[in-house]
């Protein structure tokens, strides 16, 4: 059996899931045509900060070294526990990480829908003990956040062409040491939006300039039940779904393949959340 949301306003057009699937009520004005449109506002005051040449995209400093160790073991010792007793977080196809270590050992591309505060969080508990590094975009590290997404990892995507060249150094750099970067294809959070907006094409090339595996993900929602009915605030449950390693074609032109991961990516996605008829493609050239 198939449940049709469109009711719910334009951004879920004719979006039907199965039956067993939960979608939550919308929590805030999705019904514009731009997909990538920002919902989060940046908190606090904005510094003045421009992402040229001129910016660190990768801190190579003791100081940050130090900072970025006690954020990520803070986040396994106390985010971790946390998000599974305040979001009831569980994990399906982990699994598939543990068959596949010798692949992920040289790099890894990880995807996942962007729906709510803790998604990365999420992620990382299902690859366990490895550091992300993550393309970001640029104006919220001009807030308040700004110290602690570096922190995690993030890594500015540059206002200009003139930071273009150290962004793409710092990937390199990065690439060579085997690390796993991990992106947000649909660019934006909408908090628990279910449905699977499109995906930019900036992950899958990286995938095939590096000649990285992908591995998608997806969170799906939970009503809340039992004794976490009495907080949070009647937010949803989360699952995270873990998919299949998707492998780039280093035979194929670039253009050409980046657009196949990222139409099996999404596609890999709908089908682990149970997505019967989704309003929005998989990309929008």
């Amino acid at each position: 059996m198939v449940k049709d949301y469109s009711s719910f306003g334009p951004a879920y057009r004719n979006f039907k899931v199965k039956d067993e699937v939960f979608v939550p009520e919308p929590v805030a004005d999705f019904s514009g045509d731009d997909p990538f449109t920002r919902m989060a506002p940046i908190r606090g005051k904005c510094k003045d900060i421009t992402f040229d040449d001129s910016w660190t995209y990768l801190d190579k400093s003791l100081k940050f070294k130090i900072v970025n160790a006690l954020t990520y073991f803070a986040t396994w010792v106390v985010a971790f526990p946390l998000n599974r007793l305040r979001f009831g977080l569980r994990i399906e196809g982990r699994q598939k990480i543990r068959r596949n270590r010798k692949r992920i050992a040289a790099g890894v591309i990880t995807l996942c829908n962007h729906v709510h505060r803790w998604d990365m969080i999420s992620v990382m508990q299902a690859m366990r003990f490895r550091k992300a590094w993550i393309p970001m975009y640029s104006e919220p590290f001009k807030g308040k956040d700004g110290f602690i997404m570096k922190a995690v990892g993030g890594i500015a995507i540059p206002e200009s062409y003139s930071g273009l060249r150290k962004f793409n150094e710092a990937f390199d750099e990065l690439h060579a040491r085997g690390a796993w970067i991990h992106i947000f294809p649909e660019s934006c959070s909408w908090k628990f939006y279910a449905p699977l907006r499109p995906f930019k094409i900036g992950a899958f090339n990286m995938a095939c300039k590096y000649h990285l595996p992908v591995l998608p993900m997806i969170i799906t929602f939970r009503p809340r039940t039992g004794w976490r009915k009495f907080f949070g605030h009647g937010e949803p449950l989360i699952t995270l779904h873990v998919g299949d390693m998707i492998d780039p074609d280093p035979s194929a032109i670039r253009r050409d393949e980046a657009a196949r991961l990222r139409d099996l990516a999404h596609k890999s996605m709908l089908d682990m959340a149970g997505i019967v008829s989704n309003p929005w493609p998989s990309g929008i050239d």
